[in-house]
């Protein structure tokens, strides 16, 4: 087996456009949650979330890129090339065959979706829709567009598991690199679901915090006062790397892929099991395929989402894998990201 490493980040989150502007945000404990300004929520039982700020599609990609994709995809360019310059990847000499693109979203292009829908509904009936309502709608698109923007040729494709989409994309592209499939892959993830329909629909499953006269402080997980997540939109991308081509190339190493595992609960459609048994075998398979002792993790980035019974399964997993008594550090950027 390969060995793989991490050697280029990108972001674009509630907390700044770019991985330095996230970072100075987020170690200054800053939340990225404010009224909603991207559509008209005055009549909507949740009125807050986490959006980007500040984001011109226009300052980064060309005029015709930005009109014919969604917000999603405009988000995933934007992380993908951050990504790819902080790797100092030199484009024009790679062996662009062995190059891969794995980008995840959960929701796709939902606000285009949205929008067609209600022109829809609004007119007399004759269908009226753009021919690129499809294009800009499918989870695959951004990382279709990130192959064709750098002429990377190597395994591109869309992974879609709910939230665990993005590390779904990173685990997928460290398995192919592992294999020996390609040399380098760009993998991560974008959300743009800070729509009418999205909001309204977690809002009636009772899903979302209503703390509409506090949103800085709403996303609060494993707080005992805890009410629900906070919707939030942006992307994360990492240059996934095999080893040695990384030295080779004098590249930057960040972290190494030392472990991974997928599992699944079985339990239901939208509810983790009470007692985390899917995500404790993952962190124990994760442990366990990395040579290490759960006493050796450091440090947990929980999911936690800040939702009164998804936090509890968790840290009853987390519990579990490493003990009551358990030195590991335990965090959860959602506090500030809210989630993406």
């Amino acid at each position: 087996m390969k060995r793989v490493v991490i050697t280029g980040l990108g972001a674009i989150t509630p907390l700044g456009n770019t991985v330095e502007s996230t970072w100075q945000a987020m170690i200054a404990g800053t939340s990225g949650a404010a009224p909603i300004t991207l559509f008209d929520a005055s009549r909507f039982r949740v009125q807050f979330a986490c959006e980007v700020k500040g984001f011109d599609p226009s300052a980064h990609l060309d005029r015709k890129l930005v009109q014919n994709t969604d917000r999603f995809t405009q988000f995933a360019l934007v992380a993908a090339d951050e990504a790819i310059r902080n790797s100092g990847l030199a484009i024009d000499t790679i062996d662009k065959d062995r190059v891969g693109v794995i980008w995840g979203s959960g929701n796709g292009g939902i606000s285009t979706l949205h929008a067609q829908i209600a022109d829809y509904a609004r007119g007399d009936g004759t269908p009226r829709f753009s021919p690129f309502l499809v294009p800009k709608m499918i989870v695959d698109m951004p990382s279709g567009l990130i192959s064709i923007t750098y002429g990377f040729r190597g395994p591109t494709f869309a992974p879609v598991s709910a939230c665990a989409t993005s590390t779904t994309a990173i685990i997928e592209a460290a398995i192919y690199v592992m294999l020996g499939y390609a040399d380098v892959v760009v993998a991560g993830g974008s959300e743009a679901a800070i729509t009418e329909s999205a909001v309204g629909g977690f809002s009636s499953s009772k899903a979302l915090s209503t703390r509409n006269d506090d949103p800085q402080r709403a996303s609060r997980p494993f707080d005992k006062d805890r009410d629900g997540f906070v919707i939030g939109e942006g992307a994360g991308a990492v240059i996934v790397e095999e080893y040695e081509h990384a030295l080779r190339r004098g590249a930057t190493i960040l972290c190494e892929v030392v472990g991974h595992a997928q599992t699944s609960d079985a339990f239901h459609m939208t509810a983790t099991h009470p007692e985390g048994l899917g995500a404790a075998k993952g962190m124990r398979l994760a442990i366990e395929r990395a040579g290490l002792k759960a006493s050796d993790v450091q440090h947990v980035n929980a999911h936690a989402t800040s939702t009164p019974k998804g936090d509890e399964s968790e840290i009853t997993a987390i519990r579990n894998v490493f003990g009551d008594g358990m030195k590991t550090i335990v965090t959860s950027t959602k506090s500030m990201t809210g989630h993406l």
